[in-house]
């Protein structure tokens, strides 16, 4: 009974195995992307941006219907349209940035679903706003292999930039001049990894994968190295998990995605290692004689 339920789905269906070996995919290039995110205290930032791709990719579809290369090239435009008008009005402005983010996703979401609105069905809508990994192809599954090796190949350039600007951004400032591209460099990869996600979980979902892993981690480790790992493993494990109750049940497969990964982040926080609520109510001895 247990290898009906958890394998015998991916051995006997071509459509699963796609979506678990896309999941795999984004579990590598998205969850690395949330640690920073949420050490650099951009998670919101994330959401908003996931947001942001979805005019990119409605005007892709207006005029191309559902084909993969104008809705990835129209949503990697946006995002990064939007990521750089934000900025510039956040520098010539007295606005914050996140304000000025939080502004431009609610004229995006409005935006993009007016545009679908106008070509597609509902049917149409709901693939967009939240994805169809179940009937995912291999044109777009080889799409989030690669973004997900060149997330990895350009992480591994900046890295050690990355965390220091994460960590101490004056002090790269002084010592260095490589903060300034490696965060231009991060926001390209924010915006790769959230086109990832809009294919498999539509532009809803697309930040699920970054975040909730992020955090999940966070509650278990304070190393940057063993987070990412984390982070890595229950994206994966939530996109396997949700696979499952979605094979099983009536349950949408991004939404089961999230809901399981909603699942570990709430066991994380009761019974997670580093400040998880038990840990707090009953320390372990930290003085002995």
């Amino acid at each position: 009974m247990i290898y009906d339920a958890l394998i015998a789905p991916f051995l006997d269906f071509e459509f699963m195995r796609r979506a678990l070996a896309a999941i795999c995919a984004l579990a590598l290039g998205a969850a690395p992307i949330g640690v920073f995110l949420m050490l650099r205290r951009m998670s919101l930032v994330g959401d908003a941006m996931a947001h942001a791709i979805l005019p990119g990719a409605a005007v892709g579809f207006l005029l191309s219907g559902l084909n993969l290369i104008a809705m990835t090239i129209g949503g990697l435009v946006a995002g990064f349209a939007v990521a750089l008008l934000a900025g510039l009005v956040s520098r010539g402005t007295e606005l914050k940035e996140d304000a000025s983010l939080a502004t431009f996703y609610l004229v995006s979401l409005a935006l993009g679903v007016t545009i679908v609105s106008l070509k597609g069905t509902n049917i149409d809508l709901l693939h967009v706003l939240f994805g169809d990994i179940l009937g995912m192809d291999d044109s777009t599954l080889l799409v989030i292999a690669i973004n997900a090796t060149v997330t990895l190949l350009v992480m591994a350039l900046i890295f050690r930039p990355l965390v220091i600007e994460s960590v101490d951004p004056l002090f790269l400032r002084a010592v260095s001049r490589s903060g300034a591209i490696a965060h231009l460099g991060f926001l390209a990869l924010v915006v790769i990894n959230l086109v990832n996600g809009f294919h498999a979980l539509g532009t809803l979902l697309a930040v699920g994968l970054m975040i909730l892993p992020a955090a999940i981690a966070r509650f278990w480790s304070r190393d940057l190295s063993l987070m990412i790992a984390i982070a890595v493993a229950s994206a994966a494990l939530s996109g396997y998990a949700g696979l499952v109750l979605s094979f099983q049940t009536r349950v949408p497969s991004g939404p089961a995605i999230i809901l399981v990964a909603a699942i570990i982040y709430l066991a994380s926080i009761l019974f997670g290692r580093v400040g998880g609520v038990l840990w707090r109510l009953f320390p372990g001895r930290h003085l002995e004689a």
